[in-house]
């Protein structure tokens, strides 16, 4: 549940500040401190420390202010990029939110157009970290009750806020859960429950009726798990006045990852039970296309299952047969995620939509390549990879796109079946990945996301915890994008 949030336009006073309890103060860039409430105490601190005026919009002060209140300033850039502002307003917040407050004000000042985007980002940033993700600590954590907005009045009550904030939360809080918690057969009620809460169709694939329809690739990963849990899940939702081919979001949901008879060591197996990240970002961006009605059409497509070691799982040399009638030759069993999500992007592809979308946490190339501060894309068109760059700038998800060319090929052949699953040399995985995903989408526009971004050592853009969400956002952003003229 997230904070309830109250507005008034009118500019915050020094008294109201004073009785705040916990206040983020957000100031247009400037050389010079204009007369605000608690400025005096702010240049006391500023000139103890030695700082300059504008050194507030590198990094936010804290002041405690006579009245006890915490309050922290920060200066903002009025045409800062959206992921440096969420970034500043992030940090800030932070200051505020290690003391676990019940309550937070946001004040923003300066002319109005700066006022509203600086409001826009701090609310979104204080909603979007107002609730601790799931844990099983003994004593959890507190959850932020209420934000009051002193200097800006929406339209709506920042109804789009809410909706990413809510549908973010529901991303890291899915991804967080342990592998014993979020099983495929558990994650498959949790969906079902999601339906019902937001008004989803859904529609299973369990693993028996993959096998009949002979979906070789998925069934070849998710028959070493003891439990045969594991399934392809549709959910689709149909906004309001819908008309155009609905936009298919597809989503890797490993629930862990052993890596199979090609055993990840420790290090690399810790964290393994997020995996699945790729399915919870397009349930996060049905919740929030949900919460805001958006017209457009969405079907969501998650393959849930685990990469197991057993006397049953897939081994290196066996060759599958896909969904669509391709033969895989298996090279490493820990390449899983390819596998699963050919058969579901071949599902989605049968469906006809105008678009696919998929998510993967899908290779170490690609976090080698960017770290974890963006994410990775791979677009079939220059359009469509200009409107996701777009996306990016907007939402404040950053994202690099890499091309894909058919040479890379050669690395895939193979002597004994169509196409190699991997390549054991390693090099260019994410572009190897991307060629072998190709193959299931036929001619539909398909973007695919390599989530090297969706953990962050001390957070992301706007929000605090490591799991980050990445992705919904972006997603909500794309669907502004491709809305007709």
């Amino acid at each position: 549940m997230l904070p309830k949030l109250t507005e008034n336009k009118q500019e915050i006073t020094a008294r109201t500040l004073e009785a705040a309890g916990h206040a983020l103060v957000l100031l247009p860039h400037s050389k010079t401190l204009p007369d605000v409430p608690g400025g005096e105490m702010l240049k006391a601190v500023m000139k103890r420390r030695e700082l300059k005026v504008d050194a507030l919009a590198k990094a936010p002060v804290a002041v405690q202010l006579a009245g006890g209140t915490l309050a922290v300033f920060a200066m903002l850039k009025a045409g800062a990029p959206t992921f440096e502002i969420h970034e500043q307003v992030r940090k800030a917040i932070a200051l505020l939110m290690a003391e676990h407050p019940k309550s937070l004000v946001l004040a923003v000042l300066g002319e109005s157009d700066f006022r509203a985007r600086a409001a826009e980002a701090a609310v979104y940033v204080a909603l979007v970290n107002a609730v601790p993700l799931p844990s099983r600590k003994s004593k959890p954590d507190p959850v932020l009750k209420g934000i009051q907005l002193h200097g800006h009045k929406s339209a709506d009550g920042f109804a789009r806020m809410q909706a990413l904030a809510e549908g973010n939360l529901l991303t890291r809080s899915l991804t967080v859960q342990g592998p014993d918690e979020l099983t495929p057969g558990v994650y498959r009620k949790r969906i079902k429950a999601l339906a019902r809460q937001y008004g989803w169709s859904v529609e299973e694939y369990p693993f028996d009726k993959l096998k009949k329809m002979g979906a070789g690739a998925f069934c070849a990963v998710a028959q070493g798990s003891p439990a045969k849990d594991a399934a392809v899940v549709r959910v689709s939702y149909k906004g309001p006045k819908a008309k155009s081919k609905p936009v298919a979001f597809v989503g890797k949901g490993i629930c862990f990852d052993t890596g199979g008879h090609n055993l990840k060591p420790a290090k690399y197996m810790q964290g393994m039970h997020e995996d699945m990240n790729g399915s919870a970002v397009v349930l996060g961006i049905l919740a929030a296309a949900s919460r805001m009605k958006l017209p457009v059409a969405l079907d969501g497509w998650v393959a849930l299952a685990e990469n197991h070691i057993s006397p049953a799982a897939y081994r290196q040399n066996e060759v599958v047969t896909a969904l669509n009638g391709t033969t895989i030759e298996i090279v490493h069993t820990d390449a899983e995620g390819r596998m699963v999500l050919a058969d579901t992007l071949t599902l989605a592809a049968k469906a006809k939509p105008g678009l696919i979308a998929d998510f993967a946490t899908l290779t170490g190339s690609m976090h080698y390549a960017l770290g974890s501060r963006m994410s990775g894309l791979f677009a079939s068109s220059s359009a469509l990879a200009h409107q996701a760059s777009r996306a990016a700038t907007a939402s404040g998800e950053r994202i690099v796109v890499f091309p894909y060319p058919d040479d890379y090929d050669a690395s895939l052949d193979s002597t004994v079946a169509d196409v190699k699953q991997c390549s054991m040399e390693g090099e260019a995985d994410h572009i190897l990945a991307t060629r072998f995903l190709s193959r299931f989408v036929g001619d539909t526009p398909w973007l695919h996301m390599d989530l090297s971004g969706h953990s962050c050592k001390g957070g992301l853009g706007a929000v605090m915890s490591d799991a980050n969400g990445f992705g919904v956002a972006w997603g909500i952003a794309l669907l502004d994008q491709l809305k007709p003229a």
